[in-house]
């Protein structure tokens, strides 16, 4: 490295449950980019342990990359899209400011400068790497747009399901139930203000089902549950699973309606009027409430990921959203 120039580490997923952190080279700073040294980070254990375990199907290869990603899939690829940091260099109104930013895990990067979203100063900055997922559950209320005032369920208490239930109960009259199959999540549904139960005694008959669960047997509760002419909203990737659908019995009578959402595209009932900035700054407002601390895992320092992830991403961990702290 000549002098002047400044090297930073990333984190790269190398094979089937491997990773390391390798060094990053960074040029000059390029016009219309700001500089920005990560504080925090939040690690998307769902999607993250699909691509640590290389199960990202050739047909998404495109789809799934993440803005600034580096390598390919299946591997080694740097990956991730949930960071919060300082930026050190840029135009003047930004230098400071703490910024969050669609990035890899890495301790210094360069990003346009319309991507550095500036996090209010009511929002701890540790809370701020959930916006990525806020983000998502906010997109999801939009596709079911527009949200019942009645019985609403969410099946599966992840980091989405519940923010998507926490976004739910927000509607005036709305009676939210997060699902899981693990009873500890009660205390998190608690916390978020949300009713509690488990598949085996979860409500019938609601307006809206949310499925986030990634787990065929959720999407059979979320069909069981719902009510005539209901919706299903799924949320859930399968990678490259396939997942059987059970749409026997009397989901035809009934006349439920089975419906994707994604985060990729605004919701159509809001794309002519909101753009994706719009909607992540939306996202990042939203972090203001003390109660989506919960959703916060204790931090894990950076240099410590390459040994830890393989029990972070364990579908047993019971992790939901991993901070990271950067050095």
């Amino acid at each position: 490295m000549s002098r002047g120039e400044l090297t930073a580490e990333a984190l790269w997923y190398v094979g089937p449950g491997r990773a390391e952190i390798r060094q990053e080279r960074l040029n000059p700073l390029a016009e219309g980019m700001v500089r920005v040294r990560a504080r925090y980070g939040g690690i998307s254990r769902g999607t993250e342990a699909l691509i640590a375990a290389g199960k990202v199907p050739s047909s998404d290869y495109q789809r799934m990359r993440s803005p600034y990603m580096g390598g390919s899939f299946p591997f080694p690829v740097k990956y991730g899209y949930s960071t919060v940091g300082r930026v050190e260099a840029g135009p003047d109104g930004l230098v400071g400011r703490n910024v969050f930013a669609f990035h890899p895990h890495q301790t210094m990067f360069d990003v346009l400068v319309d991507a550095a979203l500036p996090v209010p100063r009511d929002v701890p900055i540790s809370r701020a790497v959930l916006a990525a997922n806020m983000e998502t559950a906010l997109n999801a209320t939009w596709d079911a747009d527009p949200l019942p005032s009645g019985p609403i369920a969410v099946v599966g208490a992840g980091v989405v399901g519940a923010l998507v239930g926490f976004l739910c109960a927000r509607e005036r009259g709305a009676e939210v139930t997060l699902i899981d199959i693990n009873p500890a999540r009660a205390e998190l549904a608690r916390a978020l203000g949300l009713n509690f139960a488990t598949p085996d005694d979860a409500p019938v008959d609601c307006e809206l089902v949310v499925h986030t669960s990634a787990d065929p047997r959720g999407l059979a509760t979320a069909l069981d549950i719902a009510g005539d002419e209901a919706t299903i909203l799924e949320m859930s990737w399968y990678g490259a699973g396939h997942v059987p659908v059970p749409l026997g019995g009397a989901f035809h009578s009934r006349r439920l309606k089975l419906v994707s959402s994604q985060v990729g595209k605004v919701a159509p009932s809001r794309r002519a009027t909101t753009s994706h900035r719009q909607r992540l700054q939306l996202a990042i407002e939203l972090m203001a409430d003390a109660r989506l601390d919960a959703l916060l895992m204790p931090a894990v320092p950076f240099y410590e990921l390459p040994e830890r992830l393989s029990d972070i991403l364990d579908p047993k961990s019971g992790v939901l959203c991993q901070l990271i702290i950067y050095p």
